[in-house]
């Protein structure tokens, strides 16, 4: 790896990792695009840089990461299922999923026909939750639930919580900014046990690979987080699962 390759990688992760489309299967295919092998560090990296993205969901939304203990508590709650499932599984995630290109493409075709005809059959009631503080605690976990299908890479984490979040009763709107929030304790702590595992062993050079990779991730997933905002008030996902259909599609026909 190479500051030019860690520059490349935290493009893909801010760009991805909001949006429906698994940021964890673009960054396992973009390394296979680089020739990256299937290290530790490589998986390390790949983790680690999505804490990136999810400090700028804490630049944006620290007021209710910090100050609003009713969101917080909520938050919690939903990180649950993930946390204890992704703790049970973590040597399962780390040696067998993260390294498989084909678990990634068959997710990402699976999730966007899923995806497609879900936002077909789905309609939006007038009654629904419109606002952090009207999310019960039995929406928080089953969301978390959702959200724990993502530690299969290429289903999607943004994905399966807003999906969740939808047929729990949700307004488009609210169960995106939920998602980004519920991000941050999920990606911390993938990260922070990671390293706690593996970070020891990483030379200087690799830890300023990491340092850039986080940098640029964060700047772009500004960018991306604002879009999206805009994008769900007047859009459906679909566009979002035919790409994850073409993006397959293209990636058989090349390799």
């Amino acid at each position: 790896m190479d500051v030019t390759t860690s520059i490349i990688l935290g493009i893909v992760e801010g760009f991805s990792e909001f949006l429906p489309i698994s940021s964890t299967g673009h960054l396992i295919l973009a390394g296979k695009l680089l020739g990256l092998g299937e290290t530790d560090f490589v998986k390390s990296f790949d983790i680690a840089i999505q804490l990136g993205a999810i400090l700028s969901v804490v630049v944006l939304y620290w007021r209710e990461l910090l100050v609003n203990w009713e969101t917080i508590k909520k938050v919690a709650v939903a990180f649950l299922p993930t946390g204890v499932i992704g703790f049970v599984l973590y040597k399962i995630i780390k040696t067998i999923l993260l390294g498989s290109a084909a678990v990634v493409l068959w997710s990402l075709l699976v999730g966007g026909i899923v995806l497609i005809v879900f936002e077909m059959l789905h309609r939006e009631k007038d009654d629904a939750t419109k606002s952090l503080s009207e999310i019960t605690y039995r929406q928080s976990f089953l969301i978390g639930v959702f959200q724990s299908l993502a530690v299969i890479p290429g289903v999607s984490r943004s994905a399966a919580t807003i999906v969740g979040g939808l047929i729990l009763g949700m307004k488009r709107t609210l169960i995106v900014e939920f998602s980004f929030l519920l991000a941050v304790p999920t990606m911390l702590a993938a990260t922070v046990y990671d390293l706690y595992k593996n970070g020891a062993v990483f030379s200087v050079s690799q830890i300023n690979y990491l340092a850039v990779g986080f940098l640029t991730s964060f700047i772009v997933a500004l960018a991306s987080i604002k879009f999206l905002i805009r994008f769900v008030q007047n859009h459906t996902f679909i566009l979002f699962g035919l790409y994850r259909i073409a993006l397959v599609l293209v990636w058989f026909a090349l390799f």
